[in-house]
């Protein structure tokens, strides 16, 4: 099994171990409905059940997903302010979220035995949690400053980030990030420190860094953000999220590695493991349906959608393989993950008067590119400078997107059999955080703009 397995932007994975049953979650950052739930039986292979955040309320980074007496919790940060969200099953339903009143980055849940419950933070900070876990209940105080990494070392800083708990024989292990989550290829990190309290002080791991990429002629850039998680059998794996070389456009993608307990009570990854190469699957491996669905389902809008800033039911309506979008007055597409180095999109786009209908590849509301239709007829957007329009009869049109090596090429159909290509291509390998910041990557964007109602039909999606 390739490492590489959870391709798409899902960055900073928070896993949860309960029975035979693993769930996680990953940042939603700007898109709504947010925080994708997936489950698993294997650790291998997921599949989406649901999406926490049904509204966009600020951008969502960087969540801990935790169970304690039987409900379920997801701390997160929205706008660097800790949300609270609980639940009676990953599935949902999922409550409103609650304002901890507690400004940071990066939660991370633990409870002692006695059932005290703490949030630790970005930065090296704990605050007790009241009871509920739904507000806190004391001062927050620095009790960790991170593991001082040598000074020749390629990094964005020491940026101490991504704390994640785990409790084992007596030892809070406290897993956390450094060195910048993108930047150099080496930047990133894990790392690791244990302590008898949750309060500290911690001790730094003889094994760090757990996690690095150590030259930027690795296949996978800027490892870090670690989680660890157990199986059934006893065997232990981190789980955390890099980019891809010469792929950045992706995202940060999820990975997974084993984990081996040393006699001295530490954990590592076995020497023998490479980055770039194969691993062994967990025990027990099922082979089940992976990833997202590649077009649109009927009866309502599928897991594999979300929206950028805003999340309207009233705007949108799904129709057997049609998705009619009312149109806005701002950039504010539909947008779909690709999963591949090399694609391809289509579909059947139709318009009314006064509105534009748009396929686009979409990093943010100033950064994208791709090709629409209107009264006037047919035009592309590179990098947003409109093209002019080529004379179009008609306001159904077939659009097709091909990415390979990120030379993106459009085509147009009016019958969806018979292709022209369009005048004006572009190269999109820049449409990534290093060049453009936010953290995002590059997504499929369905946009209708101005005034009445665009209706996208039979949306495909396939890996070339």
């Amino acid at each position: 099994m390739m490492k590489s397995w959870l391709a798409g932007d899902y960055a900073d994975p928070a896993v949860l171990h309960v029975g035979d049953d693993y769930y996680m979650t990953h940042s939603s950052f700007t898109f709504a409905p947010g925080l994708l739930i997936w489950h698993s039986r294997d650790l291998v292979n997921w599949t989406p059940v649901g999406k926490v955040l049904e509204s966009y309320i600020g951008d969502v980074w960087a969540p801990d997903f935790t169970r304690h007496q039987g409900r379920y919790y997801i701390y997160v940060p929205v706008d660097g302010k800790i949300m609270a969200l609980s639940a009676p099953a990953p599935e949902g339903p999922w409550s409103e979220p609650v304002d901890l009143g507690l400004k940071a980055i990066d939660p991370g849940h633990v409870a002692d035995p006695e059932g005290n419950r703490y949030l630790h933070t970005g930065g090296g900070c704990i605050t007790k949690l009241s009871p509920d876990g739904l507000s806190i209940s004391g001062e927050t105080r620095q009790v960790y400053d991170g593991w001082d990494f040598p000074e020749d070392w390629v990094v964005e800083g020491k940026f101490l980030e991504s704390p994640k708990l785990t409790y084992r024989n007596g030892y809070y292990y406290l897993t956390s990030a450094q060195g910048g989550t993108s930047g150099p290829p080496t930047s990133h990190m894990v790392i690791s420190a244990r302590s008898r309290s949750p309060w500290g002080p911690f001790e730094n791991s003889p094994y760090n860094p757990i996690i690095r990429t150590g030259s930027r002629d690795e296949r996978w850039c800027s490892r870090g953000h670690g989680t660890l998680v157990d199986t059934p059998d006893g065997d232990w794996w981190i789980v955390y999220h890099a980019y891809e070389k010469n792929y950045y456009t992706l995202g940060r993608q999820t990975l997974l590695e084993p984990i081996e307990w040393t006699e001295d009570g530490w954990f590592r990854v076995p020497s023998d493991v490479s980055p770039d190469m194969p691993i062994r699957k967990p025990k027990e491996s099922v082979d089940t349906a992976h990833g997202r669905p590649r077009s649109e389902t009927p009866n309502g809008l599928g897991l594999q959608w979300s929206f950028f800033k805003e999340h309207d039911k009233d705007r949108y309506a799904v129709k057997g393989d049609t998705i009619e979008l009312h149109a806005s007055e701002r950039v504010s597409p539909l947008v779909y993950m690709p999963e591949d180095h090399h694609y391809e999109v289509q579909v059947e786009v139709t318009v009314q008067q006064g509105t534009q209908g748009r396929l686009l590849l979409f990093y943010n509301g100033t950064y994208y590119s791709g090709m629409g239709i209107s009264a006037e007829g047919l035009y592309g957007i590179l990098r947003g400078w409109h093209t002019p329009c080529i004379p179009y009869i008609g306001s159904s049109v077939h659009l097709r997107l091909r990415s390979v090596n990120h030379e993106v090429i459009f085509y147009y159909s009016h019958d969806g059999s018979e292709w022209t290509k369009f005048p004006h291509s572009f190269e999109a390998s820049s449409f990534h955080h290093n060049a453009l910041g936010g953290f995002l990557a590059l997504r499929i964007g369905l946009d209708a703009l101005g005034q009445g109602k665009a209706t996208f039909k039979n949306f495909q999606y396939r890996r070339l």
